[in-house]
């Protein structure tokens, strides 16, 4: 298939990208932000009748009896996930313990959904009971058995949990991931309050998924329904961000940083010479940003250079490639300081909200651990990041842990915060959205 074309059925890729090539004399760092972009009516794939997997793991564990309405809310949501599942996709429910343990089918092994393995499936739901232990990373490998054999399909998990994985250790659960990755995307929801938001983190950063809070069990069927839907719309299963370089020029990294930010440096999987890939999972009709920094040689004053080229890839089930789009990355040497020192918009606003969301994180862990000057020089400036930007939502939450003097603008942490407001706040972190022009 001739480049820039996408498979057939699957909506077209576009990449922009945005950067000031003009560099100081002697500089060597280029920064670009590539917005992906695929568009157009979506016929083939999981979207429109195409082969799709899709596996449920439900936390069962004790803590989900308390109180009931955990246990009772997952249920509703299960089903109305499974309700939301298009006719014909491959699907099993898991039920996570310290161990994992299929609902439906009885066997592990994936069914096709239809009316009759519908009507069974929320039947066996019904029946889960709230028992034993947490171990995150045993539910993650019975989706990796269930999902292995299907490599031609588009591939997803959700999980739920409401407590902490305390029934394995972090190394566990850290190998866990590592063995699904490239196997499956994974979207994961913690429900009430008793959850550690950097262990679900880890598996949505790990498996190219969403991380949220359901504060309120209530809100479950919305959640999930949305997820389920948002799965079905995919149609392309395994897309790489192929980053190709001069032999002079190195990729200091690579990170999304749209609609979430998710470093992808260390996934780099050699392609060829000077070629690395970056894992993005599957794609539907959407839009991504990623934001690219790359370390070349210096070189002569007004010679444009390109020092990059960007593309999509798409492999097939059989290890056959698609380059699906491509574009340039360049660099021009000048002594016009006025040229050199302009910031692109769009890397300046990626590069603070990168910082934001480090300044979030970090001032809450020092918060947890009792460093209250670390904390809330971390969050004061968060606090300011937000302002500067605009983003009044984000401003908003940090208030809900810090209160700030209207008159001096002096920064003090709250001594009463709740847990809901606190998580709210970590696991919005990370997410972003488009760049305002106006």
């Amino acid at each position: 298939m001739a480049a820039n074309e996408s498979p057939s059925g699957a909506p077209d890729f576009e990449v922009e990208v945005f950067q000031n090539q003009y560099l100081p004399m002697g500089g060597r760092e280029v920064h670009a932000v590539a917005t992906v972009t695929a568009k157009g009516e979506v016929s083939g794939g999981a979207a429109r009748g195409g082969l799709a997997a899709e596996v449920i793991l439900v936390d069962t564990s004790g803590s989900m009896d308390f109180p009931g309405t955990k246990l009772s809310s997952a249920k509703h949501a299960t089903k109305a996930a499974i309700d939301a599942l298009r006719e014909g996709t491959l699907f099993a429910v898991v039920s996570g313990t310290g161990m994992a343990s299929m609902v439906y089918p009885a066997e592990e092994r994936l069914v096709v959904l239809d009316a009759h393995t519908r009507r069974e499936a929320k039947r066996a739901v019904d029946r889960l009971r709230a028992r034993g232990g947490t171990a995150i990373g045993q539910w993650l490998l019975a989706a990796k058995r269930l999902l292995a054999p299907y490599p031609e399909a588009i591939r997803h998990a959700i999980l739920l949990t409401d407590g902490k994985d305390e029934s394995e250790t972090a190394a566990d659960l850290a190998a866990a991931i590592e063995q699904c990755q490239g196997v499956f995307t994974c979207d994961c929801r913690g429900v009430g309050t008793d959850w550690v938001v950097a262990e679900l983190r880890q598996v949505a950063s790990g498996l190219l998924g969403s991380l949220d809070i359901v504060a309120e069990p209530a809100n479950l069927v919305a959640d999930f329904t949305a997820m389920i839907e948002n799965a079905m719309g995919k149609a392309v299963a395994d897309v790489a961000l192929r980053l190709r370089t001069p032999g002079s020029a190195r990729v200091k990294f690579v990170k999304q940083v749209r609609p979430s930010i998710e470093e992808l440096t260390h996934r780099r999987h050699d392609a060829g010479p000077n070629i690395g890939d970056y894992p993005t999972g599957s794609w539907g009709a959407e839009s991504r940003d990623y934001h690219v920094c790359l370390e070349v040689e210096p070189g002569d004053i007004d010679d444009p250079v390109r020092v990059g080229l960007v593309s999509l890839v798409s492999r097939a089930a059989d290890g056959s490639e698609t380059e699906l789009t491509r574009i340039g990355v360049f660099a021009e040497w000048t002594d016009n300081e006025e040229l050199s020192t302009k910031i692109s918009k769009e890397v300046a606003f990626y590069t603070g909200r990168a910082e934001l969301a480090q300044a979030i994180q970090e001032g809450l862990e020092a918060r947890r651990d009792g460093h209250e000057s670390a904390a809330t020089a971390k969050l004061g400036r968060a606090l300011d990041l937000a302002k500067e930007s605009g983003d009044e939502h984000t401003a908003k939450l940090i208030k809900n842990v810090v209160d700030e003097d209207p008159v001096t603008g002096t920064i003090k942490l709250r001594r009463k915060v709740s847990d809901e407001d606190e998580m709210t706040l970590d696991t919005a972190s990370v997410k972003t959205s488009r760049l305002r022009t106006s």
